[in-house]
């Protein structure tokens, strides 16, 4: 076991329902998965960086990719995305934790920065900057204590707080002290996640203007882009957001029922 400051947990699996497979899809001819690490790597205020993948098979392929890259990959329940999470900190002991999706191949390192800064110096338990969002949806950031993120592995029941990590913290607002941080001007309008397959022909047009010219093109970067060619964020506009998280809301209600609690989560 070691210790680090700030660790960076990125989830990612390859039985996406909507997309499978999605995080070895090539982009520009690397793995997404790799793409958005490449940018991970430019953050300043992480100390340590490790994917938390599952132990099913259909994962294998995503840990042999992380052994030949020497990322740091850790195993665990395929269901249990929380415990997955915890265990894959636990190695560490961090003090803080971020939480990060292997979804985000247009990541923005330095609002990592900004918002681990915000965390630290605000004396904050948890910190996101999508609860509620103004930054595009694919630059989400949450930021907890490792101390926090072990008593929501052991206390947490409900199915979406055992599948999405955090819902358990912004529950008990009470009990933690939680914060959000807001861009100055609201584009959670704006989709630059990989679900769907027009999320990636977004990705890739991206990428294949900005990449060849600096590869370390900026969130400005690409709202330069999108200004210039408005027809781009049109590709896949008509997905909502967070589409996931309203199917275990439900499974939070037939769970509750089962217990012969109808209460509303």
């Amino acid at each position: 076991m070691t210790e680090t400051g700030i660790l960076a947990v990125l989830q990612a699996r390859m039985s996406s329902t909507r997309l499978p497979g999605k995080s070895l899809i090539p982009v520009l001819g690397q793995p997404m998965l790799l793409r958005q690490v490449e940018r991970l790597r430019r953050c300043r205020e992480v100390d340590r960086l490790a994917v938390a993948t599952s132990s099913d098979a259909s994962d294998d392929e995503l840990a042999a990719l992380c052994a030949s890259h020497d990322l740091a990959c850790f195993r665990g329940s395929l269901e249990d995305v929380l415990d997955r999470f915890v265990q894959a900190a636990r190695l560490y002991r961090p003090v803080a934790v971020i939480r990060l999706t292997g979804d985000c191949p247009l990541t923005d390192p330095g609002l990592i920065d900004e918002v681990v800064r915000f965390f630290r110096h605000g004396g904050y338990d948890y910190v996101s900057n999508c609860f509620p969002p103004t930054y595009p949806d694919g630059l989400d950031v949450e930021v907890m204590r490792y101390a926090c993120l072990e008593e929501a592995a052991k206390e947490a029941v409900l199915p979406s707080h055992r599948e999405h990590v955090t819902p358990f913290l912004r529950a008990h607002p009470e009990r933690y002290r939680l914060g959000n941080y807001e861009s100055p001007v609201d584009r959670s309008a704006l989709r630059w996640t990989v679900d769907e397959p027009e999320d990636l022909e977004f990705v890739r047009l991206v990428y294949g203007r900005l990449y060849p010219v600096n590869p370390n093109f900026t969130t400005e970067d690409i709202l330069a882009v999108l200004a210039r060619e408005p027809h781009l964020g049109a590709i896949n506009a008509r997905f909502g957001r967070n589409e996931g998280s309203a199917r275990s809301k439900l499974a939070d209600r037939q769970y509750l029922k089962g217990l012969g609690n109808v209460g509303t989560v």
